[in-house]
């Protein structure tokens, strides 16, 4: 029997869930909850161990703008310090006792009556709460594709998400299945033990040298002793990255061109055989798909014991994995770095709203929602990082904050003037849902079919059409008349 109704649940103690945590402190409101899934807070950096796991964006714009911190390592920080920087400022705004772990959400039910959500945990947990959160994120249900005979491989196997750290790789052959973000991280740490490396490369990527290094103790002590240093050297990783959006705009040749030629002196500068160098030279224009950064990725793949091999997999059989082209390659450890499941969003989550409807079935055309953030039919949900809110040019966390502010904004508004609900209108949505994709059809995104940012609809249901300082002016304020407001 629940007999306790909040004002809030979070679903999730990542980034996103911590930095709404926060601002509902910051407008006075202590009566939530966050129901995170594990045993600790952190999300992707809790879950992803894998070696050489670090952040894509420099250590000083991820994080929070409100919690700088001068004490990071390295200009691109490794996933350890990212996890203790998240567990610090969880310990500091006294988030821990909002806390319940190992509570995975099952469903949410819309009571229309009572005005409140009926939340179920996996474990069998309920709840209510007056209005709902969803924090998830969008990478963390790990894809591993059915490929033909991937059950009878007799070797080890794991997807880079799950590293298995049991497994000992020293002298052995091992495949990696896939070339993207993570496995341009952990290739160039295990392939310094393997005896072989197979990597089965289904298309190249754009890849810009990262430029790391670790800080200089003389560099840490001053951005302490003079903290607005650090401000303005994110006010500069800021306003790069929004340059850097102009990339993902169709037109912009000429930038284009730059970056490109930059990648292919970067893979000359290591690869001495022609034949890898035009395998790893993309076939796309530069933006179409995620911008990888690496400083030890070509140079990994330069190494004698390291094959690359084209055109994916066609199958895998008890002790091997047989290529695209045919060539069937020995095996003894497989792992998969085959990205994650990120669309259809909040999936193994039975989220019912206003007369049953399942978030399913309201999106079966695809995602639709009000910046990202509410969906017509749903009252008192929210999303973070949601649909069409994915970036790909700069810190997502400039996302969640706004997005923390916004719905911070309504949450307070929802308990002082007593209302009963906060529902999107759904001209409003549709208005939206149209003018982004209309927007997103002049990006770059569309310029490829095989990309994760892309539905089977044609639709992009992952990212934002504009910069974050763009995204930032629109969540500014909550414009209450875009709402149908329901009175207790």
């Amino acid at each position: 029997m629940v007999n306790k109704t909040y004002s809030s649940i979070i679903i999730g103690a990542g980034f996103s869930g911590l930095a709404m945590g926060i601002k509902l402190k910051e407008k006075g409101i202590s009566n939530f909850l966050l129901l995170e899934k594990a045993t600790e807070v952190g999300g992707t950096w809790r879950e992803n161990t894998y070696p050489g796991a670090e952040c894509d964006v420099p250590s000083a714009l991820y994080s929070y703008s409100f919690e700088p911190y001068a004490d990071w390592e390295y200009k691109w920080s490794l996933q350890p310090q990212i996890l203790s920087y998240i567990k610090q400022v969880a310990k500091k705004y006294d988030l821990y006792q909002h806390i319940h772990f190992n509570k995975e959400m099952a469903a949410a039910v819309w009571q229309e009556a009572e005005g409140v959500w009926a939340i179920t945990t996996k474990d069998g947990s309920q709840y209510k709460s007056k209005i709902v959160v969803s924090a998830v994120g969008q990478l963390h249900h790990p894809s591993t594709p059915n490929f033909k005979g991937k059950d009878t491989f007799k070797g080890d196997s794991f997807h880079s998400a799950k590293w298995n750290h049991s497994i000992d790789l020293a002298g052995k052959t091992v495949g990696v299945i896939g070339n993207a973000a993570s496995a341009v991280q952990f290739i160039p740490e295990i392939v310094k033990t393997v005896g072989k490396l197979v990597i089965f490369q289904r298309s190249a990527n754009w890849m810009l040298p990262k430029q790391d290094r670790a800080y200089k103790e003389w560099e840490k002590k001053l951005v302490r002793r003079f903290p607005l240093l650090l401000k303005i050297y994110r006010l500069q990783l800021w306003l790069l990255g929004g340059g850097l959006f102009f990339l993902m705009k169709n037109g912009n040749n000429w930038l284009r061109k730059i970056y490109q030629n930059q990648t292919i002196t970067y893979i000359k500068e290591h690869i001495k055989d022609p034949e890898l160098v035009k395998q790893l030279t993309p076939n796309y224009p530069m933006g179409a798909k995620r911008v990888l950064f690496s400083d030890t990725y070509y140079p990994a793949l330069a190494k004698p014991n390291v094959q690359v091999v084209m055109g994916g997999v066609n199958e895998i059989t008890p002790n091997s994995v047989v290529a695209g082209d045919g060539s069937s390659h020995p095996i003894d450890v497989l792992i998969y770095a085959t990205g994650f499941k990120t669309n259809p969003f909040l999936v193994n989550m039975a989220i019912k709203g206003k007369g049953g409807l399942s978030i399913k079935e309201a999106w079966k055309d695809g995602p639709k929602n009000y910046l990202g953030m509410t969906v017509h039919n749903f009252p008192n949900f929210f999303m973070m990082y949601g649909p069409n809110t994915n970036l790909g040019h700069n810190s997502i966390i400039l996302m969640s904050e706004a997005q923390a502010d916004y719905i911070a904004q309504c949450v307070d508004q929802l308990e002082k003037k007593d209302w009963k609900s906060l529902e999107i209108k759904k001209e409003v949505l549709e208005t939206y849902h149209q003018t982004t994709q209309s927007r997103l059809n002049n990006m770059i995104w569309t310029r490829v079919e095989d990309s994760w940012y892309k539905s089977s609809n044609g639709n992009i249901p992952n990212n934002y059409p504009g910069r974050t300082m763009e995204y930032i002016r629109k969540t500014k304020q909550v414009n209450f008349k875009d709402y149908d407001i329901g009175a207790i």
